[in-house]
Parts: structure tokens; C-alpha cells; sequence
């Protein structure tokens, strides 16, 4: 039968570490929101690294619960390889989205261009000039000088060439 003090310490290290995991979440949010502000970058972008960061905590959270309440490390280990397998099989097929997600926040991070940019991306086979109207977790939005909609993953902008082309109304100054 369950008693709670056979296990008052393991429900007392379990309440203390949800209360952390509410208090950090908070923290890290504002956090990247202040960076964010300072930084001038769009709430949307924003958002997406707190949910991947949340999400990275969550995990550990878990991990934590289960040496917390006493899980056989024989069982850990066979069940976290288990999953590992089952994600590894998935991700191998899926190696794109994962790179591009990684991609997506090294742009947010390293925020080399921003929306409204004009970028030209330097591609052997097929070069591009465009506006730059969305930057989302796994691609970026381009319009071209002709209208053309064009999507293109945030791996492939780690990948190769971009120089950021002057804005048409930007403020220069003339010497004589």
C-alpha cells in the first residue's frame, strides 16, 4: 500500500522540482524576450526558441523524476535505448527537419538577415535575388523581383554564399 512517508522525500524533491521547472521557464522566457527586444528581433521567431528550449527543460525534468524516484538504472538504460532506436530510425529518415530546426536557430541567434532584407544567395544551380517576407522554424520565405514566391530551407542558407544587397532608401552618406 502507498504511504507518504515511505516516500515524503521522493514527493518533496518532486514538488521542489516542478516548482523550479515553472520558476526557470519563466526566467529563460523573459530572458530571450529581453535578448530578443534588444536585438529587434519578430516575436514569431521569438516564440519559437522559448517552445524548443521548454521543450529541451521538459525532458530533463523527466530524466530527473526518474533517478528521483528510484527507476533501475538497468531500466533506464534499456528503455532510453529503445526509444533512442525508435527516434533514430525516424530521424534518419527525417535528418532534414532536425537540421533545418537546428538551422532555425542558429539564424535566430546569429541573425545575420531579417525580414524585409534584400539577400542575394550564391547557388551554382540556381542563384537567387529576393526579398526576405518570413523567417519560420524550417524555411525562409523569398519573394523575387518578378513576384515568384519562393521557399528555401534554413539548412541550405548555412550552406552557401548570401550577401545582404543595400536597401533602395537607406540613409548613405557622399563625400566630395
Amino acid at each position: 500500500m502507498f504511504s507518504f512517508k515511505q516516500y515524503s522525500q521522493e514527493i518533496l524533491a518532486t514538488i521542489i522540482l516542478l516548482i523550479a521547472l515553472v520558476f526557470l521557464r519563466m526566467i529563460v522566457a523573459k530572458l530571450i524576450r529581453s535578448f530578443a527586444k534588444s536585438s529587434h528581433l519578430f516575436e514569431h521567431r521569438t516564440n519559437l526558441v522559448i517552445k524548443y528550449i521548454h521543450v529541451f527543460m521538459n525532458i530533463l525534468v523527466i530524466i530527473s523524476l526518474i533517478v528521483i524516484w528510484g527507476v533501475d538504472t538497468k531500466d533506464i538504460f534499456i528503455t532510453i535505448s529503445s526509444i533512442a532506436t525508435v527516434i533514430g530510425v525516424a530521424m534518419f529518415a527525417q535528418w532534414s527537419i532536425l537540421s533545418n530546426i537546428t538551422s532555425g536557430m542558429i539564424l535566430f541567434f546569429s541573425f545575420p538577415f531579417r525580414i524585409g532584407d534584400t539577400i542575394k544567395i550564391y547557388d551554382k544551380d540556381f542563384p537567387i535575388e529576393a526579398e526576405i517576407e518570413d523567417i519560420s522554424a524550417f524555411h525562409v520565405t523569398l519573394r523575387t523581383k518578378e513576384g515568384e514566391k519562393t521557399i528555401f530551407p534554413n539548412n541550405l542558407l548555412l550552406q552557401k554564399g548570401i550577401s545582404i544587397m543595400p536597401s533602395k532608401f537607406e540613409d548613405r552618406e557622399f563625400f566630395d
